[in-house]
């Protein structure tokens, strides 16, 4: 076999999907997505980033009458720092421009991550499958044109399962040759811990990772990568109590998200947006507790919410079948506020991808061939869908990579398949 000539023939393929990734993304967000409306998350984040660019530091803008001012939430740092980044660099009527051309950057970065993944999995071919399956996947290339932290997350996410597998899958010889293991593993733990603060959710992630580091590598590995997570998280949980007198490890957005997904008007999925008796439940909420921050109302917050789940255990556990249910199946609330343009799109790329992922998926999982933290990061996303909320932008980051992985996988063994199937 030529060795050479084959792995420049997949560095060719690679570079063109992720060229093809990038002009898709940029193509969709300057000829489609153009002067829509912000949402309110998306205003939160280029105010704190117009804010950081400014010198004013991690606050939102402030101009509003202290009776008109709309309701904040606590947010992760790292998607506005990034958000900072661009406007430091570009005036106020390109910012929004400049970070559509960014963030098709980090789109097409993502395939390539999510390709390298892939390799892992099953091989150079899956790699190439992947890769042009992510850059040309729909709601992979519209995410890039929103001022959401997905884009980012999704990058880091993949960084830190590529970090983790390095580390999982490598003999005590490996790890000698190529550095030390405690370096990788503290290089697996900055990984988590910046993915961790752009989305909290990915601590989850990290508590599986160190699990299963302690069953299999021990308890030093586990400690050491804890310690590399702490490095960079940690900074930033003083700054929180510095700044607001109590503990909040990274964000307070938890709280009122915890609330949401387990309201017991909630019908599963979806958000406030989404579900407006809930929103109106929050506001009847909040005149409870006047002139509360939003660190100071977290805790009222997984208060009401555990309120709500003791009593009620049983309505609970069938709240919980429904979240598993609308996370696989797209036809929740928050899918209704689209357009039926995009509602189709939507359905239709998914549709289209969720059996042949789910069933490479399964080959993976039946010959134990699949990387361990690629599991681990799709078992930490369903268990913050469960323990949350599902949506779609929830969805997106985690459970649709994986499963364009599992459809790389499962084009590549039925293409191995007809390979070795003789000719009649």
């Amino acid at each position: 076999m030529d060795r050479p000539g084959h792995q420049r023939r997949l560095t060719h393929t690679l570079a063109a999907a992720l060229a093809a990734a990038f002009i898709v993304r940029v193509l969709f967000a300057f000829l489609y997505w153009v002067d829509k409306p912000l949402t309110h998350d998306e205003l939160e984040y280029l105010s704190l980033a117009r804010n950081l660019s400014e010198g004013h530091g991690f606050s939102y803008d402030t101009h509003e009458p202290a009776g008109n001012q709309p309701e904040r939430f606590g947010r992760a740092p790292l998607y506005p720092f990034f958000l900072s980044m661009v406007a430091r660099v570009t005036s106020g009527a390109t910012l929004v421009p400049a970070i559509k051309i960014a963030q098709a950057g980090l789109g097409a970065m993502t395939v390539l991550l999510v390709a390298l993944v892939a390799r892992r999995a099953g091989g150079d071919r899956a790699a190439a499958w992947a890769a042009w399956i992510g850059a040309l996947y729909p709601p992979l290339a519209w995410m890039s044109s929103y001022m959401l932290s997905e884009t980012l997350y999704t990058v880091l996410a993949f960084a830190s399962v590529l970090a983790f597998s390095r580390l999982l899958d490598c003999s005590d010889g490996e790890a000698t040759q190529s550095g030390s293991r405690w370096t990788l593993g503290l290089l697996a733990g900055i990984a988590g811990g910046l993915a961790a603060l752009t989305r909290p959710a990915h601590l989850l992630f990290l508590m599986l990772a160190g699990l299963w580091l302690l069953w299999k590598r021990g308890l030093w590995l586990a400690v050491v990568v804890a310690i590399g997570a702490a490095a960079v998280i940690g900074p930033w949980t003083l700054r929180n109590y510095r700044a607001y007198g109590r503990l909040v490890l990274i964000a307070s957005e938890g709280g009122i998200t915890f609330w949401t997904g387990n309201h017991p008007l909630s019908p599963g999925e979806g958000d406030m947006a989404a579900n407006p008796a809930i929103k109106l439940d929050n506001q009847r909420l909040r005149a409870l507790h006047p002139g509360l921050s939003p660190e100071e109302l977290e805790s009222v917050y997984y208060r009401e919410a555990m309120a709500a789940i003791t009593a009620n255990p049983a309505w609970w556990i069938g709240l919980e079948l429904k979240k598993l249910f609308y996370l696989w199946v797209p036809v929740g609330p928050s899918y209704m506020l689209h357009s039926r343009l995009f509602r189709i799109a939507s359905w239709v790329s998914y549709g289209l991808l969720v059996v042949p992922g789910l069933a490479g998926l399964l080959a993976l999982w039946r010959r134990r061939t699949g990387p361990a933290a690629l599991w681990l990061l799709l078992a930490s996303a369903v268990l913050a869908c469960l323990i949350f909320l599902p949506q779609e932008r929830f969805r997106i980051p985690v459970v649709d990579p994986a499963l364009i992985i599992g459809a790389a996988v499962l084009a590549t063994l039925r293409g191995a398949a007809l390979a070795r199937t003789p000719v009649s």
